[in-house]
């Protein structure tokens, strides 16, 4: 046993002083139709829980997470008996991963190919044993300097080959982990484009190396669906950190990439929250967006600090974010194949095995909180883009008359201008009542 100090976590209530039990979150609570287990579909982030030593720019590791072992293979084992006795204990159901979260970076791809086939083999066996399954997995094209211009948007086509190898890997494992006969089940794969963009624009051909992006995205799909992997395959927006200006910045650009490039038949988003921030974003404006467009694919639940400017990946705990939030995923009639990844890291003075579980516990009973606040502000019916009330009030002019002539395509610009010249002087838009709707929010939440 790796967290002997730790028990099972349960679900305790509100009034429990237990470090080690949910608050808020019931996994078997049943509410608006389905469980909360159901509706939030948590997923424990590899490469931050079990590899992330707290280090950061300017300073070495404050946790070991060898957790025992000492030879590479014999830590990535033991790494892997960590997370899943993590998992058990908490209750999470799916894991995600990077290839190079699994295993260290080899000196060859044979080698590394050999090695990533063992771990994974021993993964399955473990995903075998409890149930728990993998949301999603991803490659790492950003960390070896041979990544240092991107992967996808290179300028070298031999590491435009490599990066086509390893992605070829980490589908070969996807494959491995969905396949179980009646266990089967469909899992997904991102493009988290942490490189693919340019620092200055007077070196960068920027329509070829958009081009070949969507180039490798092509080849991935085509691939998996060639060796029977069905899964979803997602693009993860992010503006910047480590490029100056990345080709998936925000919501909006990656869904126009998407479509531009015949993709999105097969990709939607993993909207992260704190990439909302880096994008001069609330997570709420991009994932109404993500919804708006059927682009919402999964959540990278997290947060960042509006008083620094980088990619902190703190435990969500804000109960307004975690609200705001459930109620655009209930919105967009919950998840599909996606789910609510803890991509989140403990501050680094947190550097106990112990504390691992207080992030969770934290982010897991906060996003707890706004799945019960949502379904409340929804059932309550005095405000959000669904309620009949709210709604008919502030857009009630384009169900009828000029409205829905507009609306319904039979109105022209000759037509609206006499229509116009006509009316007059149009009276003001009603009042969009936004201090009694904030205020609403809190009677419901608090009340």
């Amino acid at each position: 046993m790796i967290f002997p100090n730790v028990p099972q976590v349960k679900y305790e209530g509100p009034e429990s002083r237990n470090p080690f039990a949910f608050k808020f979150y019931d996994p078997d609570k049943v509410i608006s139709g389905k469980t909360m287990r159901a509706h939030l579909k948590f997923a424990m982030a590899w490469w931050h829980n079990l590899t992330a030593g707290g280090t950061d720019m300017f300073g070495r590791a404050t946790i070991d997470k060898s957790f025992g072992g000492t030879t590479p293979m014999e830590i990535a084992k033991a790494r892997a008996d960590a997370g899943f006795e993590f998992m058990r204990k908490l209750g999470i159901d799916y894991f995600c991963f990077h290839d190079l979260d699994l295993i260290a970076e080899a000196d060859t791809l044979e080698a590394q190919n050999r090695q990533l086939d063992e771990i994974a083999a021993y993964i399955k066996g473990k995903m075998d044993a409890t149930g728990i399954k993998c949301l999603w997995g991803t490659t790492n094209l950003t960390n070896n300097p041979r990544f240092m211009n991107g992967a996808g948007s290179s300028n070298s086509a031999d590491v435009f080959a490599r990066a086509a190898a390893n992605v070829k890997k980490t589908l070969d494992i996807m494959y491995l982990f969905t396949q179980g006969g009646e266990n089967s089940y469909t899992g997904g794969f991102v493009f988290w484009g942490g490189r693919e963009g340019y620092e200055t624009l007077w070196n960068t051909d920027m329509a070829l190396e958009r081009d070949n992006v969507a180039r490798l995205m092509h080849l991935a799909v085509d691939y998996a669906r060639k060796i029977g992997f069905n899964g979803q395959f997602y693009i993860e927006p992010k503006p910047k950190e480590p490029m100056k200006h990345q080709y998936d910045y925000d919501a909006e650009t990656a869904i126009g990439f998407l479509r531009k490039y015949g993709l999105d038949g097969d990709f939607k988003l993993n909207i992260e929250a704190n990439h909302a921030t880096l994008a001069g974003h609330t997570f709420r404006h991009e994932l109404r967006v993500a919804a708006d467009n059927n682009m919402l694919g999964s959540i990278d639940a997290n947060t960042g600090d509006p008083h620094l400017g980088w990619d902190t990946d703190e435990f969500a705990y804000n109960v307004y974010d975690t609200t705001e939030c459930m109620y655009e995923v209930l919105r967009a009639g919950g998840f599909g194949w996606g789910g609510l990844n803890f991509d989140a890291k403990n501050r680094r003075p947190s550097n106990t095995y112990e504390d691992m579980f207080h992030g969770f516990i934290l982010s897991m009973d906060a996003f707890a909180l706004g799945l019960i606040n949502a379904v409340k502000i929804w059932d309550d019916g005095r405000v959000g883009v669904l309620s009949p009330e709210g709604h008919a009030e502030r857009y009630g002019s384009w169900n009828s008359g000029i409205g829905l002539a507009i609306r319904s395509g039979k109105a022209t610009l000759e037509s609206l201008s006499d229509y116009a010249l006509k009316q007059g002087e149009p009276q003001l838009p009603g009042s969009g009542r936004q201090e009694y709707i904030q205020n609403v929010i809190n009677q419901v939440t608090f009340g």
